[in-house]
């Protein structure tokens, strides 16, 4: 499975590489690869792939679940489509209360002493899934349980979601997307070197290769 999302997600020009001209991650670290997993709804073929590989997570990972949910906004489509697949009702979670209206930050419909899964596009240090979790929560809900397409497994995002009690699951893998844009010349071994680099040691990566 993890193969198979990476070469959906390369096949789709969903995710770069930069190591010349990296981009700046909100945590302040800078990368030589950026995703866009918000180009996946266009291409429906890869798409599918996607929601597949969630449904099989789910079920390999025996997690029970009476509600699905999006972080606004990315993780919102595939929240909703993971959702409408199993036949199970869906909400969204913005990334901050509104300063008009209800003033709320779950929408949909009530998840009080409901199980829910949450649902993201892509994991950097999970400060934004968490916080969340921690709305979902304040809701009644139960969270144990994240699924995102793609993590790049940093330190941080490891140990936020441990100390939250939240599981995270995702499809695929940096390494395995670099192997797929290896084999359909999508890079060259020299930045696939460089990109291998950040992936052992983000934090000190930029400073490493003079781009501080």
């Amino acid at each position: 499975m993890s193969h198979e999302v990476a070469e959906a997600l390369v096949a789709i020009g969903g995710v770069g590489f930069a190591p010349d001209a990296p981009i700046t991650f909100k945590s302040g670290i800078k990368s030589p690869v950026y995703c866009d997993n918000r180009k996946f709804p266009f291409h429906p073929e890869q798409w599918s792939k996607v929601i597949r590989g969630f449904e099989r997570s789910i079920l390999d990972n025996n997690i029970e679940a009476d509600v699905i949910g999006g972080i606004e906004a990315a993780g919102i489509p595939h929240s909703a489509a993971l959702g409408f697949s199993m036949a199970k009702p869906s909400i969204f979670i913005r990334k901050e209360v509104k300063g008009y209206g209800a003033k709320k930050r779950v929408e949909g419909g009530s998840i009080a002493g409901k199980r829910l899964l949450l649902i993201e596009d892509l994991v950097t240090t999970g400060s934004s899934s968490l916080s969340g979790v921690e709305a979902l929560r304040a809701e009644g809900a139960t969270v144990t349980d994240c699924l995102t397409i793609i993590s790049y497994n940093l330190p941080e995002a490891v140990d936020n979601f441990a100390s939250a009690g939240v599981r995270l699951h995702p499809l695929t893998t940096f390494a395995a997307v670099l192997e797929v844009a290896l084999e359909r010349g999508v890079i060259d071994e020299a930045a696939a070197a460089s990109v291998r680099d950040w992936l052992a040691e983000p934090h000190g990566w930029a400073k490493r290769h003079g781009l501080e």
